[in-house]
């Protein structure tokens, strides 16, 4: 399946993302056709870790937070990484975009740990929701229904979310996010 033209921005902080949940998107997106862009919020280098806390590869973004808006992409993607998705969480610039892009019916997709940003740009209320097992209370406090699913697909509140749990779930997440684009 295939999402020729469509286009996905990849968003991350420059430090802490899980080396596989920004590496394997970017690369099965592409396969499929979409149009990738990743962009940290400082526009520099990523340094990633596996497992939170071993250092892995580095990564250069194609641009930074303050260059990129809702309107110039099909959906927005948040790898994890707990101390990437604590960074964006809590950048009123990531809270705006996400908010941009659920305002303009568009997706969005986060795993493990990303899905706390729905919580801070005020979005996980009504939705049904996976992630990383430490975030359920957290998502749950925030008016979610969590469960515990290789990846979840919710078009409550007009817009869809794409929420899987870890690094073991790309494979469906991945695939989600391709189907969502090509049915759209």
């Amino acid at each position: 399946m295939t999402a020729q033209g469509k286009k996905a921005l990849i968003l991350v902080s420059d430090f802490g993302v899980e080396e596989p949940e920004l590496l394997r998107p970017v690369e099965d997106l592409k396969k499929a056709g979409i149009d990738v862009t990743v962009a940290s919020d400082s526009g520099k280098t990523v340094q990633t870790v596996t497992g939170d806390k071993d250092w892995a590869s580095t990564f250069e973004p194609d641009t930074s937070l303050e260059a990129v808006s809702a309107d110039d992409f099909d959906i927005v993607v948040l790898p994890g990484g707990t101390v990437n998705a604590d960074t964006l969480r809590g950048n009123e610039k990531v809270q705006t975009l996400l908010q941009a892009t659920s305002a303009a019916g568009k997706p969005i997709a986060a795993v493990c740990h990303a899905p706390w940003s729905f919580i801070d740009a005020r979005l996980a209320s009504g939705k049904t929701l996976t992630s990383y097992t430490s975030v359920k209370i957290d998502l749950e406090n925030a008016g979610a229904t969590w469960v515990d699913q290789q990846v979840k697909r919710c078009p409550a509140n007009g817009w869809v979310a794409i929420t899987s749990r870890n690094p073991g779930d790309l494979d469906a997440f991945d695939q989600a996010i391709v189907e969502e684009l090509a049915s759209a």
